[in-house]
């Protein structure tokens, strides 16, 4: 596929798409910053750097990336056992919890690059339909309880910035202060859910009107513009940040952090601590980033590339370490933001990128003024766009056990954590798969004119199905002569070799003879490899059709 940063037909698109996503990426951020117990401007120059490699480099355009939660959760540890190690040296170090993370969010980019090198990537495409369902609807329950928590009854409010001067801003500032009026004499929470309301109708029916601009970019504008002209006393990103006691977003350009090779020991003893740390971030991180990247794939109907996706990742983290950001991964609510307003292309997550760098370099001032109701607004349109709700139509028409996947998979990302779900989903998945498999092998017995005895075998033989499969058979009763034919199964890892030889065996000890029909071929190189003897038993010159199309078969498969 030829690179290209977006299409012409796209181009606007992708740079609304991206403004938009910005403006919803800094509260969040912002919260996971606090997570972790991190200077907000950390994480916010970290979503700069991780968000604007990861779209020129990865390997899914239109994949949000930033600092995220489920990475921020996983150094909450490291900064505090960081901060004792430093005191504890000869010459202790304030904050060192912070070098040992931006040791560790280099070192997790490493791990990243090292999985996309050797082709990780393409175990996303393992992961079970349900396992995914579940995913999307787990962390859309998780992303809808997170916005709760900005409602004013946990969080401090400060009064709107008031607008100076005359002429038609003051008479309509004079007509909005009159339309909220009511307002005025209800508490926060109630103003906050209006707010929110008005949000969610903005970006509802305003598409149906004109898809020129993201009906969330509209929205945040408009719930800004009325707050600020009208005076309404509500909850903004500037009162979030200084609620959690923070400056303001008021930053600088990312530079190298000298200070971290110079305060950092670079020793064993220093990769043994940070190494857990950094394992488990870039296996939830690159977790996360691959099912978001599937997720996108099934919504544009196209295709990323793993591998690259995780190469771009951990290059992402590396710089966002080494020039003093912290770690992150791709974000499933800042994506379905831009997928929702139409964003394609890379441009989408490098005008995100800049527009947040902007943000925090010379329009602090204005972004502290978005209320914090406008974006919880848009994340609740973003919860009910991602939610899969076709699942629940489903559920009584699909098997039993995969509807437990997508329920356990959803409860344990909402209860626990976003990878051990997965994991999780995948593992219950496969142990579905392989008993429903186990119990398919099937023996059908005949006798030949010249009283041997036929075992024609049929379906898969692995380590679930070797008990069923020795079953199957009569070492004691069965005649001298037994043919094994597996004409209609096939052999599909050592535990199913193994059974082979056990059966061979129990039927030598009987005095009885044993031959093998139709084996694949690598069946019959390891069973060799096993035991001379099978060079005996193994029938290789067989008249039957039915064999050679099973042969060719097995071939396009390997």
């Amino acid at each position: 596929m030829k690179y290209q940063l977006t299409t012409k037909k796209n181009l606007r698109n992708d740079v609304l798409a991206g403004m938009t996503v910005s403006l919803a990426m800094i509260p969040e951020v912002v919260a996971f910053a606090f997570v972790a117990r991190i200077d907000p401007l950390v994480a916010l120059s970290g979503a700069f750097m991780i968000g604007l490699i990861t779209a020129l480099f990865g390997g899914r355009p239109g994949l949000i990336s930033g600092a995220a939660g489920a990475v921020a959760v996983i150094f909450v540890d490291l900064i505090s056992k960081g901060h004792e190690r430093g005191a504890a040296f000869d010459v202790p170090i304030d904050n060192m919890g912070l070098y040992y993370l931006l040791g560790a969010v280099v070192l997790m980019g490493v791990l990243q690059i090292g999985a996309g090198y050797f082709k990780l990537g393409r175990f996303v495409r393992l992961i079970p339909h349900p396992v995914m369902l579940g995913f999307v609807n787990g962390l859309a329950v998780v992303i809808f309880l997170a916005q709760l928590k900005m409602f004013p009854s946990t969080l401090p409010h400060i009064s709107n910035f008031a607008v100076e001067g005359g002429g038609i801003f003051s008479q309509l500032g004079n007509w909005l202060s009159a339309f909220f009026s009511e307002l005025t004499a209800i508490n926060q929470t109630t103003k906050m859910i209006g707010l929110v309301g008005i949000t969610m109708l903005i970006i509802h029916f305003l598409p149906k009107l004109s898809n020129k601009i993201p009906a969330a970019l509209v929205a945040i504008l408009f719930i800004t513009l009325a707050t600020i002209i009208a005076r309404v006393d509500v909850a903004t990103v500037g009162s979030y940040i200084r609620s959690e006691g923070g400056e303001g977003l008021k930053g600088h350009f990312p530079t190298f952090n000298t200070d971290l090779w110079a305060n950092l020991p670079i020793n064993f003893d220093t990769l043994k601590f940070i190494f857990p740390y950094a394992f488990l971030a870039a296996s939830v991180g690159l977790i996360e980033s691959l099912m978001t990247l599937n997720l996108v794939d099934e919504m544009t109907d196209s295709r990323g590339d793993g591998n690259k996706e995780c190469i771009g990742q951990g290059l992402g983290n590396i710089v966002s370490g080494l020039f003093g950001g912290t770690g992150g991964c791709g974000m499933i609510g800042q994506t379905m933001i831009n997928i929702g307003a139409k964003g394609r292309g890379r441009l989408s997550g490098v005008a995100m990128a800049l527009t947040l760098l902007s943000f925090v370099l010379f329009a602090d001032k204005y972004i502290e003024m978005v209320p914090i109701a406008a974006l919880v607004g848009v994340m609740f349109m973003m919860v009910i766009e991602t939610f899969a709700w076709s699942s629940l139509r489903i559920m009584r028409k699909i098997p039993k056990s995969d509807a437990f996947v997508l329920i356990a998979v959803s409860l344990i990302t909402i209860f626990a954590d976003l990878a051990i779900a997965v994991f999780a989903g995948v593992i219950i998945s496969a142990l579905v798969f392989a008993w429903e498999n186990a119990v398919r092998i099937r023996a059908r017995k005949r006798t030949k004119e010249d009283g041997t005895k036929v075992y024609e075998i049929w379906g898969p033989l692995f380590f679930g199905s070797t008990m069923n499969f020795i079953s199957k058979f009569n070492f004691k009763d069965d005649p001298k002569n037994v043919e094994i034919d597996f004409v209609e199964s096939r052999v599909s890892d050592h535990s199913g070799i193994e059974a082979i030889s056990n059966i061979v065996g129990k039927y030598k000890e009987q005095g009885k003879t044993v031959t093998l029909l139709h084996l694949s071929d690598d069946c019959k190189v390891l069973l060799r490899k096993a035991d001379s003897s099978f060079n005996d038993i193994i029938i290789e010159d067989i008249d039957d059709p039915r064999y050679h199309v099973v042969a060719g078969i097995n071939k396009v498969l390997d």
